[in-house]
């Protein structure tokens, strides 16, 4: 008995998973080779930043669904740990969610985190790289990552994330980016 409880626990919630997917604001995501769509948004320090004042860097441009959650944390930890490494690259991390300014701030704060935390509050760059999942009754982003080069186009995109191993990822292909383009 206690076996078909679990494997209806399982069916619900796997199929909770794809109807959330589904609610994504249906649009495509840019593909790789197109310009990133430019953006400003307030980072936790209350300052504004555009990604266009970032050319001529790398940007790891993370999309993540909320501070303080398990997947989050760990995810922004191994951008943090791997930060020294993606400086070395001449690349900076930026983290993009739904939540304002003072949530970034107590998160950077607990959490140690000195890389830019952006407030998408009115969810206009979550939707513009259709990063956006619609619950109903919230909006959150979704977790997706766009590498950007220095040129500001899309270079790498990542729809399906594993927040423990992600950093390590990206650091691996913006090694194999910068040796196929010459600049690493």
């Amino acid at each position: 008995m206690k076996m078909i409880w679990v494997f209806v626990v399982v069916i619900v919630l796997l199929l909770g998973f794809v109807a959330v997917r589904a609610m994504s604001t249906g649009k495509k995501a840019p593909p790789s080779g197109t310009p990133a769509p430019d953006f400003t948004l307030n980072s936790q320090d209350g300052k504004a930043l555009s990604l266009h004042d970032l050319r001529g860097k790398w940007v790891v441009l993370y999309f993540y669904p909320k501070d303080f959650t398990s997947g989050c944390t760990r995810e922004a930890h191994n951008f943090q740990r791997d930060l020294a490494q993606y400086e070395q690259k001449n690349a900076v991390i930026l983290g993009v969610s739904v939540q304002d300014e003072a949530t970034h701030q107590k998160f950077c704060a607990k959490e140690g985190l000195s890389f830019k935390l952006l407030a998408d509050t009115k969810h206009e760059v979550s939707s513009s790289y259709d990063s956006l999942v619609n619950l109903g009754v919230a909006k959150l982003s979704a977790r997706h990552t766009f590498l950007i080069d220095p040129a500001g186009v899309i270079r790498k995109t990542y729809l399906n994330v594993n927040a423990e191993k992600h950093s390590a990822e990206v650091l691996a292909d913006l090694t194999q980016l910068q040796k196929a383009q010459g600049s690493g």
